[in-house]
């Protein structure tokens, strides 16, 4: 792993332009993966690590002594310190008079952006800094894809469309003897058989089941497909461990006659999907200042037209980068209100959703991410209907 995954000349001019005089990245036992994806820091630590990355001058890396390894090929100063009293004066001597870039998010609005404890930004405040959220430069130096994330992402999200496709068209005709874990592990083998990266077991959920965003089936305690229910099939993986994912929800039906509510709520949530795609298409330009909170009020205002607003439980969508759930915009003006503009090279999910607790769920899931030149969709064909028995 390269020790810095960001071009040092393009954050400089970037935080000056921004009046920052550093980006100072944190990270304690893995709980900033920002600061690890960044700084490049690896294996297991199990003590505080910061990096100072400044709009002039050279990096500079704070570890402590029995944890010099975890910077193997820094570009920089490495000063280590053992007593918290050496750490202190170390930040002192870095922090005092400086506006600096941190993953703070204001009244913690964003978690994804809440990576830095209010003890340790108390501390630092208190040695002199001043304290920003670093979200433009996560969005731009972290969640960012690069051309081979770009092209395997597109790859995993052909193999996973295509392996979706076949896997529901067959559950919807074995009404009576597919059972939910059972086409899990199906999907799972198929999956790790086309080479792609499978950390989790994929959701498989019939009827009722389908209502639970986060269901996950467990043998034994699955159910058994019956005529006349509604199947969700929501999968993700990705083709090398550094690479980001691809992540789809796929929908069907198990009869030949789709009940006018199901049809409705499908309609529904395709549309709210589409909504979405075509706002990008049409009005995203670079620089131009739209959010992931803007497009979550035009997925849910469309489902709260059609009279299922109360039932679209979740966020739109989320950031996408070397986590499945990333550390970019998500696509949300309900949990949180991501105001984050959308940068070219950032990739997300649009994933909107109605569950009718009790009785059935439905949720389309496709993936963007943002080029100069427009939005690309993946996979290239998505679901227009649901896919019935033929």
């Amino acid at each position: 792993m390269a020790a810095l995954r960001l071009d040092l000349q393009e954050l400089r001019a970037a935080l000056r332009a921004s009046g920052l005089d550093a980006w100072l990245l944190y990270d304690f036992k893995g709980s900033n993966p920002v600061a690890r994806r960044v700084a490049g820091i690896g294996g297991f630590i199990t003590r505080r690590v910061f990096v100072w990355l400044p709009a002039t001058g050279g990096p500079v890396a704070l570890v402590h002594r029995i944890e010099r390894h975890v910077l193997p090929e820094f570009p920089g100063e490495v000063r280590a310190y053992a007593s918290w009293r050496e750490l202190q004066q170390q930040l002192a001597l870095l922090l005092r008079g400086r506006r600096v870039a941190m993953e703070i998010s204001p009244d913690g609005d964003v978690p994804y952006l809440d990576r830095v404890p209010s003890g340790a930004a108390k501390l630092l405040e208190r040695l002199g800094a001043t304290i920003v959220s670093s979200a433009p430069l996560i969005s731009r130096f972290a969640a960012g894809w690069s051309a081979q994330d770009q092209a395997e992402h597109q790859k995993a999200a052909e193999l996973l469309a295509r392996i979706a496709r076949a896997t529901v068209a067959d559950v919807v005709r074995q009404a009576g003897s597919a059972r939910e874990a059972q086409v899990q592990a199906r999907v799972r083998q198929r999956m790790e058989s086309a080479g792609l990266l499978v950390p989790d077991p994929p959701i498989v959920a019939f009827a009722a089941n389908a209502a639970n965003p986060h269901y996950e089936p467990r043998e034994g305690a699955d159910a058994v497909l019956r005529a006349g229910e509604v199947v969700l099939l929501d999968l993700w993986a990705r083709t090398q461990p550094d690479t980001v994912f691809a992540d789809q929800t796929w929908m069907g039906f198990a009869g030949g006659s789709v009940p006018d509510e199901v049809g409705r709520v499908w309609a529904a949530v395709r549309d709210a999907r589409d909504a979405v795609l075509d706002k990008l298409r049409a009005q995203w330009r670079p620089g131009g200042g739209m959010t992931g909170a803007a497009l979550d009020d035009a997925s849910r205002g469309l489902i709260t037209e059609r009279g299922y607003g109360e039932f679209f439980t979740h966020r739109t969508g989320h950031s996408i980068d070397a986590d499945l759930h990333g550390s970019g915009p998500n696509i949300d003006n309900f949990e949180t209100n991501d105001s984050r503009e959308l940068l070219p090279g950032v990739g997300f999910s649009v994933e909107p959703g109605v569950y009718l607790e009790g009785r059935f769920g439905v949720r389309s899931e496709v993936n963007v991410f943002l080029t100069d030149a427009g939005p690309v969709v993946t996979p290239g064909e998505i679901q227009r209907e649901l896919i019935l028995p033929k």
